[in-house]
């Protein structure tokens, strides 16, 4: 197998591809789309993180790949459709890092609060004011967490250990965790919340959920993180409410348009705005998370390729395929109806015995997983092949 991993993926990945065999080729940046298409030319497996945008017209230029290892938590950077329509499976890693977002956010509450960040750099520029003046405990102050997923619920969680009153609101009924109160409607937490903090995904209905009108309804001096997705927020109406006040701190660490290498410059509205924490898309990038986001979402790729398992599969319906010493073929295929029965007919025809047989479905697209018996393979995955339902069809 040919794997190409991109954006400094940390490397346990590339080890546990090697382990198996893989030829790896690993590189430290992104690539734009007409690089990367000349990138993936027989290239089966594809690493990226967020900075790499895997379009339409990438995955049409790469007949030979396989799947995608996004080796973070949002996917929104590929097109998942066209991937799914043309059989190729997206991995990614929903747990790995959430420990480390949420311990960045608990901090950069803590400096707001305490405006360190003002202090900071008043002591850099020689200034010693030694005063309690706008710094506050976190200690029994109002959390409102707007998306209350896995990096939300996991925050609610840490900041109600620290002493503060925990609210959410989220579109999906979720059950809350200590103590934490449910609103019904982002406004009432807004009205209420003295700190509010983003955990939403990446959708499109999501972009620019967050503007003047939402800033306007936030109580007098809160506070502001975003730490999820950047064009879910106007940072120039975020910017105007700093200036003027009405919102005493802000911590973003992502951008709607962000450099796709450090050599690029950075610049924004918020950059040298008092009590504002800007990072570089940092918030799941620690040393313990990398290793496990490398382990992790290698090991879905290699479990795909030898087993054909497509559990976790952002994209694809989910097969927890097991290793087993019989021949396997996995069939990606349309979801229409007689398509299993024209499956198990060919396989007939070339007596092929099942041993075992798992189906799954997700939308417009069916998964079958099928343990065989048999010879004969090489002419019945050309007629698989041929069959009008199939997306993709091999033998493992």
């Amino acid at each position: 197998m040919k794997a190409l991993l991109l954006e400094n993926i940390h490397a346990d990945a590339e080890k546990a591809l090697l382990a198996k065999g893989w030829d790896v080729d690993s590189r430290a940046g992104a690539l734009a789309e007409d690089h990367l298409i000349a990138a993936l030319d027989g290239v089966e497996y594809l690493g990226i993180r967020s900075r790499t945008y895997v379009t339409s017209r990438v995955l049409e230029a790469a007949p030979s790949l396989r799947a995608i290892g996004a080796f973070c938590i949002g996917t929104n950077q590929i097109d998942l459709g066209t991937a799914a329509e043309r059989g190729v499976a997206v991995f990614n890693a929903p747990y790995s890092n959430t420990r480390s977002v949420v311990e960045l956010a608990i901090g950069e509450i803590i400096a707001m609060a305490r405006r360190l960040t003002d202090r900071n750099r008043d002591m850099h520029a020689g200034i010693w004011d030694k005063s309690a003046v706008g710094s506050h405990e976190i200690r029994g102050r109002t959390l409102g967490i707007i998306g209350y997923g896995n990096i939300g619920s996991q925050l609610s969680v840490v900041a109600e250990s620290l002493g503060m009153r925990v609210m959410f609101y989220d579109i999906v009924d979720r059950l809350a965790l200590g103590n934490a109160r449910r609103v019904d409607t982002l406004d009432e937490l807004l009205a209420e919340a003295e700190t509010v903090s983003l955990h939403v995904d990446g959708r499109p209905q999501n972009k620019g959920l967050f503007g003047a009108a939402e800033f306007a309804k936030m109580r007098p001096r809160s506070l502001f993180l975003n730490l999820c997705r950047g064009p879910v927020v106007d940072l120039d109406a975020l910017h105007d409410n700093l200036v003027s006040g009405h919102i005493a701190g802000a911590a973003i660490d992502v951008f709607p348009s962000e450099p796709k290498a450090k050599d690029e410059p950075f610049v924004s509205k918020l950059q040298n705005v008092p009590n504002v924490i800007l990072t570089p898309h940092v918030g799941g990038s620690t040393q313990e998370a990398q290793v496990d986001i490398g382990r992790y979402v290698a090991g879905k790729m290699i479990d795909y390729e030898l087993h054909g398992s497509t559990s976790m599969c952002v994209n694809l319906p989910e097969v927890a395929a097991a290793p087993t010493e019989r021949e396997r073929i996995v069939h990606l295929h349309h979801n229409v109806p007689g398509v299993m029965a024209r499956l198990n007919s060919l396989l007939a025809k070339h007596d092929i015995n099942i041993g075992s047989q798992t189906l799954a479905t997700k939308g417009q697209i069916g998964y079958a997983v099928t343990d065989v018996q048999g010879d004969g393979y090489e002419n019945l995955l050309a007629e698989l092949q041929e069959l009008d339902e199939t997306l993709r069809v091999r033998v493992i």
